[in-house]
């Protein structure tokens, strides 16, 4: 089964890349049992992110595909960007703004070579999740009246181990999207 399951997740990434079939090894990296951060109730305060009173919520990992990344630079990591229901109907339909309870999550690692799949391709090409990235974690919460005043958009950062980013760096979040009015404050587009 599980064997099954990475070979489905192998075809995901490639449809959402836009490139051919691949048969993926599993690498060093993907064999790890990764810390997963705690998932929340949305009720525990105590590990609430500042400003905006978020908590993880609970099965935010069995959530739908909305898209990739690759974040390049500082960053150098890949993600996934994943949606509750509510999310994902809204890209589904194209609606704009996104209604309230939508939540979009966003997943990151490191972004390092697999020697291991390189093998199999017979030269390096290929790259997958390796460590949690530092800030692990991200969410935008839609509720055009508890976050008014930062266009309806509440924001949450969580390192790997479930601990929300201090006050100063979440205070960054709805200014850094604030140039991306025309798509409801949102970067990521939906990727059939």
């Amino acid at each position: 089964m599980r064997a099954v399951l990475k070979y489905v997740g192998a075809l995901g990434l490639c449809a959402a890349l836009g490139t051919g079939i691949v048969f993926v090894t599993e690498s060093a990296a993907q064999s790890r049992k990764a810390a997963e951060p705690p998932s929340g109730s949305g009720v525990n305060s105590s590990n609430a992110a500042p400003i905006f009173g978020i908590t993880i919520p609970a099965g935010y990992r069995d959530w739908r595909l909305i898209s990739v990344a690759h974040e390049e630079g500082n960053l150098n990591d890949i993600r996934a960007i994943l949606g509750n229901d509510v999310a994902i109907k809204a890209y589904r339909q194209g609606t704009l703004p996104f209604p309230d309870g939508t939540i979009i999550a966003r997943l990151a690692w490191k972004y390092v070579p697999s020697e291991e799949n390189d093998k199999v391709f017979g030269r390096a090409q290929s790259f997958v999740p390796g460590p949690a990235a530092d800030w692990y974690l991200q969410f935008m919460v839609k509720d055009s009246k508890k976050y008014a005043a930062t266009h309806g958009w509440g924001y949450a950062q969580f390192d790997k181990s479930g601990t929300p980013a201090d006050e100063g760096k979440t205070a960054t979040c709805a200014p850094c999207h604030e140039p991306d009015k025309a798509n409801d404050f949102v970067f990521t587009h939906y990727a059939p």
